[in-house]
């Protein structure tokens, strides 16, 4: 194992720091690409060599991907110059961008046919769980790679987990983010009511975090609001691009998911409104606006 080499395509806010981690903890030879080349001089300085994709294909053992889009992932996967035609037999591609559960099924057919592994591997933490290596991937693919896989993506993960075959694991984080959806719109929805009502909100996050309300939004993006931080731990226009992937998903199936569909109008008016590279946790700024205030900024004790 010692003898491998990975490719990491895709090192900004959370690529980054889990590629960071790969690379502490196995020491593999690391190869890394990213558009914007000066987002992956952190893990350069560790020691990565920075090479084309292509190049990337060709000689990694397993190839990584941390993407934007769905387009993105298609344009790097299966387009004219796409990485799957050159990379080698036996080699595993895992694609940790959150993308269309169709899009994985493609790369999985065409992977299979050049004798290379896919899974698609979709994680959820933001950069917190990114930075701290605790990330949860959902995977999908077959038992045989995911197996091969797992030992790299432990390095950066508190839990990766086979969710079916091939697309499974976006379907899965469709899931994960219609929950979070209207989580966080109950959160900024109780904090307004808070407000209002005259309690003081930090007690309250406190104490009800551990209970049946509880969740990661109010436990780590709760006292990020009440700060009026409104930094990108996972960008708004990611999250309207997700839930637009869940929404079209839904419409497949014959689904209705109003909670969801509200949840994205929602977060559209955050990013009409110049919101669409802060934080989810920006939703705030929506109900602030709808109800005339404006939370005051609690600073640090």
């Amino acid at each position: 194992m010692e003898s491998l080499t990975v490719g990491w395509i895709g090192t900004g806010v959370m690529g980054g720091p889990m590629c960071g981690h790969l690379m502490d903890k196995k020491g593999y030879k690391t190869l890394v690409y990213n558009r914007t080349k000066g987002k992956a001089d952190d893990v350069v300085e560790k020691g990565a060599e920075f090479k084309e994709p292509q190049e990337i294909a060709k000689e990694a053992d397993f190839v990584f991907l941390m993407l934007g889009y769905p387009h993105d992932v298609e344009a790097m996967t299966l387009g004219p110059d796409g990485i799957v035609q050159h990379m080698k037999e036996g080699a595993v591609l895992i694609d940790h961008t959150t993308s269309s559960p169709k899009l994985a099924e493609q790369i999985h057919e065409e992977a299979k046919k050049r004798g290379v592994g896919s899974i698609d591997a979709p994680v959820s933490g933001g950069d917190i769980g990114a930075k701290n290596g605790q990330v949860v991937a959902m995977c999908g693919g077959d038992q045989e790679t995911f197996d091969k896989a797992l030992p790299l993506m432990e390095t950066y993960s508190k839990a990766a987990k086979l969710m079916g075959d091939a697309g499974k694991g976006q379907h899965t984080k469709c899931v994960n983010q219609i929950m979070i959806a209207s989580t966080m719109v109950g959160l900024s929805e109780a904090m307004i009511y808070s407000h209002k009502a005259g309690l003081e909100i930090s007690p309250w996050i406190e104490l009800l975090n551990g209970g049946a309300a509880g969740s990661f939004s109010l436990e780590k993006l709760g006292p990020r609001m009440l700060k009026r931080d409104f930094d990108p731990g996972f960008y708004v226009e990611h999250f309207i691009k997700d839930l637009g992937i869940a929404l079209e998903e839904a419409k497949n199936m014959g689904l209705s998911v109003p909670g969801t569909s509200s949840a994205h109008q929602l977060y559209l008016s955050l990013s009409a409104n110049g919101g669409s590279r802060d934080g989810t946790q920006a939703i705030l700024k929506v109900f602030e606006s709808l109800n005339g205030l404006e939370l005051p900024a609690q600073q640090d004790e």
